[in-house]
């Protein structure tokens, strides 16, 4: 994650107590467009990561898809030879249904693998969490009071 840069402050750091209104003003103004590009750029960097994570996820589960397909389409054809040689003469050929089950149940292995790790990636996800906690602190902030 990136880091935020501090703030910078152009204006001089002198009593309050003796600064004008216009000073008060400029420098309230200057450290809440501060902390507002602050949050922005956490945003960023917080989305950017959950991004990439659920971009995984996303992946991931788009491969279980695929290999759930061929989970249905060889045990479709395991079926279509099983019943063949059920119904035909028997004796035609029975490997072919047996290694169209054999290669559903890989596919089948590999769909769940997929769909595993893809939940799990998914679930890592944490949204926003830190500009979350400082956004909600801006309000108190304005007001003076400190948490």
């Amino acid at each position: 994650m990136s880091t935020v840069p501090g703030p910078t402050s152009a204006v001089p750091a002198s009593d309050p107590a003796n600064a004008s209104v216009g000073e008060i003003i400029g420098r309230v103004s200057e450290d809440l467009s501060t902390l507002i590009r602050q949050e922005m750029a956490l945003a960023k960097a917080e989305a950017a990561e959950s991004a990439k994570k659920a971009g995984k996820g996303a992946g991931l589960f788009g491969g279980a898809g695929v290999a759930g397909y061929f989970v249905l389409l060889f045990l479709s054809l395991a079926l279509w030879w099983g019943l063949g040689a059920l119904i035909g003469d028997g004796g035609a050929e029975p490997a072919l249904g047996w290694s169209g089950l054999i290669v559903a149940v890989l596919w089948g292995i590999v769909a769940a693998v997929l769909a595993l790790q893809g939940k799990k990636n998914v679930k890592q996800v944490e949204g926003l969490p830190q500009t979350t906690d400082t956004v909600k602190k801006i309000p108190t902030a304005l007001k003076g009071q400190e948490r």
